[in-house]
């Protein structure tokens, strides 16, 4: 069994080594992230693993402060007659008081880059190419070990990304990534260790175990991600609640139905924030921004489904704003929002025998409250941009989440998809009703036939 490759995070103070440590790792609380400087003072490790097997160390080393005048401390070094290489001349260092004392937290980070395999040279692309960082990749590369240039930041809009680019081939490093710690691309991790593998051949393999590794991962991440979304809309489609036609109580039922809607919704936030492996305190439901407003303020907001280009049905329309779709049989049967007339016919004879007490009920002057349509694609639409937004923020993201308008057209307009009317006619299905079967072979079948619509449905 190999060696797991050791690799040395390394550059200036603040440029976000801890930060791209922490997406690495997918791990929000690997040291210090803060815009302080010199918030690591320690070397401090991490290490990927596939199938139980270490194939990667990491280490965050404290930031590099001075080496204008370290570079001109070690050029002084040589005797009377010698020549010292790199690596001899940083060992002569090492040895002095100097490096115990002035210089103690370079000599840290210049040990653990010579004990270790390669080293990832993390710079902010924010700031402009000055003499210091020359002088710090002079006494970098005294170390006779390999260098890979990482552009941190580069999605920023005031990056220099070109000047660093140019700077870089100046002094020979012409192999580099950009990588932004805080919105990494989904394929930046398999770029860096592709990268790396050009530098460290004989770790090729072990690289390509941690890229397969990383993809398998996101792509279960993301089928995930998408059941947990196809549950919430099953659990809402198939939520209903019946209140006698009287005015007061009717009001009542609608408040505690919006409570349960946005209660449920909150729950699938915080399912997929643990998917993904970020904090419950990372985003709420109701600081999600979406327009100009909040999540749960929006939610039975009639506005903002009309400018999300949704819909809206006539009671939402015509003023109800509740969200909440209203059956009433008054003569004859008018389903309403419940069902296709097709899938009772159709239905099991569980599935009749709930028509018919609902049936019953009607006949008595109840009301059926049900979950507007124009709320189930809005919550659809909310989800998916959130799920969007975790695939690609990095695990040192320390603004708010942000989403992105939606792109597809596959809620704003059109038929519902399929699984969600057949939910209509299974109240049982919804956790949220009393009785609730979960475990039906049907809901599961419904559940997975939605999750992938889901997949198929691409949202920016």
């Amino acid at each position: 069994m190999s060696a797991p490759l050791k690799l040395a995070l390394v550059g200036h103070t603040n440029v976000g080594k801890t930060s791209l440590l922490r997406t690495l790792t997918r791990d929000v609380e690997f040291g210090e992230v803060s815009p302080r400087a010199s918030t690591t003072r320690h070397v401090e490790g991490a290490r990927l693993s596939v199938d139980g097997q270490a194939l990667l160390e990491l280490y965050d080393t404290p930031g590099l402060e001075d080496a204008i005048t370290l570079l001109d401390y070690l050029e002084r070094l040589d005797r009377p007659g010698e020549r010292l290489d790199g690596p001899a001349r940083l060992a002569r260092f090492l040895e002095s008081s100097e490096a115990r004392q002035r210089y103690e937290q370079e000599a840290k980070v210049l040990r653990q880059l010579m004990a270790s395999d390669a080293g990832l040279y993390v710079i902010d692309v924010r700031e402009p190419v000055l003499a210091k960082y020359r002088d710090e990749l002079a006494v970098l590369t005294m170390c006779g070990r390999p260098l890979l240039p990482v552009l941190n930041f580069v999605a920023s809009a005031s990056h220099r990304e070109g000047e660093w680019r140019e700077a870089l081939a100046r002094l020979g490093l012409h192999a580099l990534v950009a990588f932004d710690s805080v919105a990494p691309p989904e394929d930046g991790e398999r770029r860096l260790y592709e990268s790396l593998a050009l530098l460290l051949e004989r770790s090729r393999s072990q690289l390509q175990r941690l890229i397969e590794d990383h993809e398998a991962q996101r792509q279960a991440r993301r089928q995930a991600g998408n059941r947990l979304i196809a549950e919430l809309l099953i659990d809402c489609a198939a939520c209903r609640r019946s209140v006698a036609a009287q005015p007061a109580l009717e009001q009542g039922a609608i408040s505690e139905l919006r409570d349960a809607i946005r209660q449920r919704e909150q729950r699938c936030v915080e399912a997929l924030l643990r998917l993904y492996a970020f904090r419950s305190s990372d985003a709420k439901a109701a600081d999600l921004p979406l327009l100009h407003g909040r999540w749960g303020d929006d939610l039975f907001n009639p506005e903002t489904l009309k400018q999300l280009g949704i819909k809206v049905g006539g009671g939402m329309a015509a003023g109800a704003a509740t969200g909440v779709g209203v059956d009433l049989l008054v003569g004859g049967i008018t389903l309403g929002a419940a069902a296709a007339l097709g899938a009772v016919i159709g239905g099991s004879a569980q599935t009749l025998r709930n028509y018919g007490e609902r049936l019953k009920g009607k006949l008595k002057g109840q009301r059926e409250l049900t979950v507007d349509d124009a709320v189930l694609r809005l919550l659809a639409l909310r989800q998916q941009q959130l799920l969007a937004a975790l695939n690609v923020r990095g695990h040192a993201a320390m603004d708010a989440i942000t989403l992105n308008a939606p792109q597809e057209t596959l809620w704003r307009q059109g038929k519902l998809p399929a699984p969600l009317n057949v939910a209509r006619a299974h109240p049982e299905w919804s956790s949220l009703n009393p009785g609730a079967r979960l475990e039906e072979a049907e809901r599961a079948e419904q559940v997975e036939r939605l999750c992938s619509e889901i997949a198929m449905q691409l949202v920016g």
